[in-house]
């Protein structure tokens, strides 16, 4: 069970598990995936959700889809995976899971 410090920093091991699989994000990406959090006040799995979209359709980190994709996902009407991958799915940012 994750500790109140582990789930206040899911982002953060999130982006270390990306360095760890050899996906690393320069620390000018980082900083623009914290700006987009503060500027939307999106929970972080929100923002991991919006990163994953991001990394899974573009193939490297695109700020600017990364936002818009957050930014979709930070609406009030958005409030647990179910509804956000309902979302996205009708955005048709659908993977099939294997």
């Amino acid at each position: 069970m994750a500790t109140g410090i582990e789930k206040d920093n899911q982002l953060g091991y999130f982006i270390e598990d990306l360095w760890a699989q050899g996906f690393r994000l320069s620390d000018k990406d980082v900083r623009f995936v914290y700006l987009g959090k503060n500027s939307t006040a999106a929970p972080e799995w929100k923002v991991i959700k919006a990163l994953k979209v991001t990394l899974q359709f573009q193939l490297h980190f695109d700020g600017s889809f990364f936002l818009s994709v957050l930014e979709l996902l930070a609406k009030d009407s958005v409030k647990n995976r179910k509804m956000a991958n309902a979302v996205l799915k009708e955005k048709g940012f659908a993977i099939e899971k294997k």
